[in-house]
């Protein structure tokens, strides 16, 4: 990993997360997921999974459970059908975000919705503040104007941030389009941040990001993002520990 004074700006560039190549899914995973695991890359902070997925058209993920988690999904491109046990069915498309709070125990289904396109979305885990909790659904259909040159919370815990989607930790998620300005973003003291770089060329602090590379930031400091493309910027406590299961 490419470090930028190491404790406080570390890239991780596109090609060393592990990828893996099951015909109909092509994944990337910036942190220990499924059969990728290294102890020295479990999580950063309360973010505990980052997946960058794309499904090929007509397949997904059969009916699988999980529990004691915050899940989001966030659609850059195609469309994605979820279904799960408490009943809920929805097809996210881009911009839109799909939230799963597994709490005691739920089991869904995700699948691309197209029998012509891929879709191209990333799943991200957030550890809960809490077990045991009453499992939560909810989707958010986001609009480009909504995210263009700016940052859009589209999830949190935190007081004082305004998201349609309240999740059980102190965090937020924002995203941005990035077209004609530069955005800023302080990390505060004692504060994690990841920033993930989808589609597009950008800069973060004058450091080249390419789509899949991705910043791990330890606060106090100043982001500074340019260019044009999409973004993802987790806001996160430093917790480090995992429920049992997900």
């Amino acid at each position: 990993m490419n470090t930028k004074t190491a404790s406080a700006f570390a890239i991780q560039r596109s090609g060393e997360r592990a990828f893996f190549d099951f015909g109909w899914l092509q994944t990337y995973h910036s942190f220990s997921f499924a059969d990728y695991f290294d102890p020295k890359n479990l999580n950063w902070g309360a973010l505990r999974v980052f997946n960058d997925d794309v499904v090929a058209p007509g397949k997904g993920f059969g009916t699988h459970p999980h529990r004691d988690m915050e899940i989001l999904t966030y659609v850059f491109a195609g469309e994605l059908e979820h279904k799960d046990s408490m009943g809920n069915v929805g097809v996210i498309r881009p911009g839109a975000v799909q939230y799963l709070s597994a709490g005691t125990g739920i089991t869904h289904s995700e699948y691309n919705h197209s029998a012509e396109h891929p879709v191209h979305l990333v799943q991200m885990w957030v550890l809960p503040r809490a077990q045991g909790l009453k499992p939560q659904y909810g989707q958010v259909d986001y609009t480009l104007e909504e995210r263009r040159d700016r940052w859009l919370p589209i999830a949190s815990g935190e007081s004082g941030v305004n998201s349609k989607i309240a999740i059980w930790q102190d965090a937020s998620a924002y995203v941005a389009r990035l077209e004609e300005k530069t955005l800023n973003f302080e990390v505060r003291p004692g504060r994690l941040a990841f920033l993930f770089a989808g589609p597009g060329e950008l800069r973060a602090n004058d450091e080249s990001l390419k789509q899949g590379d991705a910043v791990r930031v330890a606060g106090p400091l100043q982001l500074e993002i340019a260019g044009k493309g999409e973004v993802v910027l987790w806001d996160i406590p430093a917790v480090a520990d995992a429920p049992a299961d997900a």
